[in-house]
């Protein structure tokens, strides 16, 4: 009963869902692109043809065909279906769908596609919980993901694992998928007697990059816009002028995640505790690695806070451990506390100034080091004069004696102004 009720919310999503998520295909005769990799003769190919599959990782940019091809491997193998993202799920969710598999196993004798949307986004801990039941044959695994699997997914799961790497897609992958999208009548826009023209769909094919969803949330933009004007053709002029009214886009590796950091950083600087949980969350909704979130918060209390409060490095510390024992969605809860914490904390920036001013002088020259302030580990040592003269802090009354620690060079400096 439970599988009729999931189908028939299936069905309803699939048609109020997004064109990107509609016009997926279930067959490799729509599936553009990738070619190396699913062409009619490759081994992925016939692995699948052959229902001799493997867990699997796949491993390539946003829009390039992950998550459709999971889903054709689920429908040529006649497997059921199960898709989590990393990001919103929690280890509680994939227990359980781990449970209706073996369920499913046992009382239809049908496999279960465990598809983990964002895989690197699950911690050590979270991924090894459900080892298992890749290595018992409970669920077959495909990963997802958009970062160097060598580095984000724990060694036992990788070994059991086949890894395969997707591309950007082609601006002719691109162009065979918007026409399609145009063209389908079923899934995509054909009911609608849309035509584009060539530089229109040249420039959705620009603003795409190599990301299918990317240009098929552009196209049914454009085309909602045109709608709500009673147009049926797609111009170049209109393309452009579209869509720079879209949503704001977040690139990890483009100038607005530079941006959006900068805002985070500066808004805890200047002690607003609102401003930096508004930027917190951008980069959270957009997908941002919570772990590069963390490594900035720890830069920052040693950069703007270091000894105004010294207890800041290990709050900044303590919470980068939460995160990457966590994980997500929890660990936001996590990053939400060391912000709040590190934007309202005393600033101070002393300790990096100092170093800044040091460094400069570092670059003088590799000047030789006081006598006195050498270790004379043997006979000759001592009879050329190391450590002749150092006094032992420690013998010293207040325990600050007064020697030199600058090369002759350089001379006496101050760096560290504590009151800054």
């Amino acid at each position: 009963m439970d599988d009729l009720f999931d189908k028939n919310l299936e069905d309803t999503l699939k048609k109020e869902a997004p064109l990107a998520d509609r016009i997926r295909p279930e067959d490799f005769d729509y599936f553009f692109g990738q070619e190396e990799l699913v062409g009619e003769n490759s081994p992925l190919r016939r692995a699948i043809q052959n229902d001799n599959l493997t867990s699997l990782i796949f491993w390539g940019p946003p829009g390039s065909g992950k998550t459709t091809l999971a889903r054709i491997i689920a429908h040529k193998t006649k497997a059921h279906f199960v898709k989590f993202s990393a990001v919103a799920a929690g280890i509680n969710d994939v227990r359980k769908a781990i449970e209706k598999a073996r369920e499913r196993l046992k009382f239809k004798k049908q496999r279960t596609i465990l598809f983990i949307d964002e895989i690197h986004r699950f911690n050590k801990a979270q991924q090894d919980a459900f080892l298992p039941y890749v290595e018992d044959g409970t669920v077959i695994l495909i990963g997802a993901t958009t970062e160097n699997p060598s580095f984000e997914v724990i060694s036992p799961l990788l070994s059991r694992s086949a890894v395969y790497i997707l591309k950007p897609l082609s601006r002719e992958a691109l162009k065979s998928i918007l026409l399609q999208a145009l063209k389908d009548k079923e899934k995509g826009l054909g009911n609608l007697g849309i035509r584009i023209e060539e530089k229109a769909l040249e420039r959705l094919i620009n603003f795409a990059d190599g990301d299918a969803r990317v240009g098929l949330n552009g196209l049914e933009f454009v085309v909602n816009h045109l709608k709500a004007e009673n147009k049926k053709t797609i111009k170049a002029d209109e393309v452009s002028a579209i869509l720079k009214e879209h949503a704001l886009r977040y690139d990890k590796k483009g100038e607005e995640h530079y941006n959006v950091i900068s805002a985070f950083i500066k808004s805890m600087r200047d002690s607003d505790p609102n401003g930096a949980l508004y930027w917190l969350a951008r980069m959270i909704e957009s997908g941002e690695d919570p772990r590069f979130i963390a490594r900035r918060m720890v830069i920052f209390a040693s950069e703007d806070i270091s000894n105004a409060d010294p207890r800041a490095i290990q709050v900044a510390t303590a919470i980068a451990h939460a995160v990457e024992y966590v994980g997500l969605p929890e660990a936001q809860i996590n990053l939400a506390h060391g912000v709040t914490y590190l934007a309202t904390a005393p600033k101070s920036n002393a300790s990096y100034a100092a170093l800044l001013e040091a460094k400069e002088d570092a670059k003088k020259g590799a000047f030789g080091v006081p006598l006195h302030l050498r270790n004379a580990v043997t006979n000759l040592m001592k009879k050329i004069g190391y450590g002749k003269g150092y006094q032992y802090a420690h013998d010293v009354p207040g325990k600050k004696p007064v020697q030199t620690h600058f090369p002759k060079e350089i001379g006496e400096k101050k760096y560290y102004h504590p009151e800054k």
